[in-house]
């Protein structure tokens, strides 16, 4: 009998992706399937970006490139941060990556082993934690609380802190919360940092763009104190609904930066070139699509807020960012991850047990609302039928 080595009993899944894959089956089947699961913007790629690849096919960019993306596009990125956070970074200091995980996954990896502690927050992106066990690291989760607005506190954060904690996962805003951390909190979050200079710090901004009501995103590469020990993970995935092109970049500080250029040259060798000359096309070009998605999952987020809170025993947090709200059913007398179920196997309606995203995820299930308007309607009275 094969043996492979202890890890991988320990990696998890990301049940969006399973919930999506019975979703399709049923709807195969002839079921109506209305999918609240997926996180994917239901918006096409733009297209001058679409442009931008063809192009480059066809002017003969087929290619490898170098392992840490072309000059051109780390060009661009840098460009695109100085403007969003007034950080000036070095093309040198960028990856070009397929996809955001690849970030979580190499940054996890460099910290996670047995004997450590990787703090990460819960409810939270499930692949935090999976990576953490997979290193055989500890995961310490970092609690995202309703009543806090699903941000999260500083003071808290750094209580979970200790000699064995070596890297700090956060994520604002955030999934599958909405929450937004205010800058206050960051600013004490980066003034408690100062006591644990050996403590690295991941954040992850991918829905960088992506706030309501007059938020406003705080990236944390606006403390210099804190560059030499920060990695950002962000990407073309939700800003420019390009997820199927598996684009998204990361900033390193200098003494990390060839390790992860290294697990390029040994993973993935490379980025496709077509690929990146899109996202520079998505970076340089108008951003007019850009706000017009925005505006309309503004307009999505403030029905499903509206028409969750009509049902009884069911509240609905206002999420403050990215494109998911998270509804508290904890007064229906279902269990999350039951009810998810049941509504896609008795609605067509996909929605995702909080409980995917963590521990403290239990009492809640996720919605996203990157779906159209009469979509959500038609998907929230069917949620309401079925729990009345």
């Amino acid at each position: 009998m094969l043996k492979t080595i202890s890890g991988f009993d320990r990696i998890g899944e990301e049940n969006a992706f399973a919930v999506l894959a019975r979703a399709s089956q049923l709807a195969n089947e002839g079921m109506d399937i209305i999918n609240l699961g997926i996180g994917q913007p239901d918006f096409s790629t733009p297209e001058h970006i679409v442009e931008a690849a063809i192009k480059a096919l066809k002017d003969g960019h087929h290619g490898y490139t170098p392992a840490n993306g072309t000059l051109e596009c780390r060009e661009a990125v840098a460009r695109r941060t100085l403007t969003m956070t007034g950080a000036e970074v070095s093309p040198d200091n960028i990856m070009i990556m397929p996809g955001g995980k690849v970030t979580m996954f190499a940054a996890i990896l460099m910290f996670g082993e047995p004997g450590a502690e990787i703090l990460y927050p819960d409810p939270g992106f499930p692949i935090y934690r999976s990576m953490i066990e997979y290193t055989g690291a500890t995961p310490i989760p970092v609690p995202i609380l309703e009543e806090n607005n699903f941000a999260f506190s500083a003071e808290e954060t750094l209580s979970l802190i200790n000699e064995n904690t070596r890297l700090l996962i956060i994520n604002s805003p955030a999934n599958p919360c909405g929450g937004v951390t205010p800058k206050s909190e960051i600013d004490k979050l980066v003034k408690g940092l100062e006591k644990w200079p050996n403590v690295a710090i991941m954040s992850d901004e991918i829905y960088d763009v992506m706030t309501y009501d007059g938020e406003t995103h705080q990236s944390l590469l606006a403390y210099p104190e804190i560059r030499d020990r920060l990695i950002i993970l962000n990407g073309w995935s939700k800003t420019w609904a390009m997820t199927g092109w598996r684009m998204g970049w990361s900033i390193w500080p200098e003494p990390l930066y060839n390790n992860v250029r290294k697990l390029a040259v040994n993973a993935w060798s490379c980025v496709n070139a077509p690929s990146q000359m899109a996202g520079i096309a998505a970076i340089d070009g108008p951003q007019d699509d850009v706000d017009k998605m925005m505006q309309a999952f503004d307009n999505r987020r403030k029905l499903v807020v509206e028409k969750m809170n009509a049902i009884p025993n069911i509240t609905c947090a206002t999420p403050k960012g990215a494109f998911y709200a998270f509804p508290n059913i904890s007064n229906t007398g279902w269990k999350a991850k039951d009810l998810a179920s049941q509504l896609l196997e008795k609605t067509g309606v996909a929605t995702i047990g909080g409980p995917d995203f963590g521990i403290l995820g239990e009492g809640y299930i996720r919605l996203s609302y990157a779906n159209s308007e009469e979509n959500i309607e038609r998907a929230i009275e069917r949620i309401r039928a079925f729990l009345e």
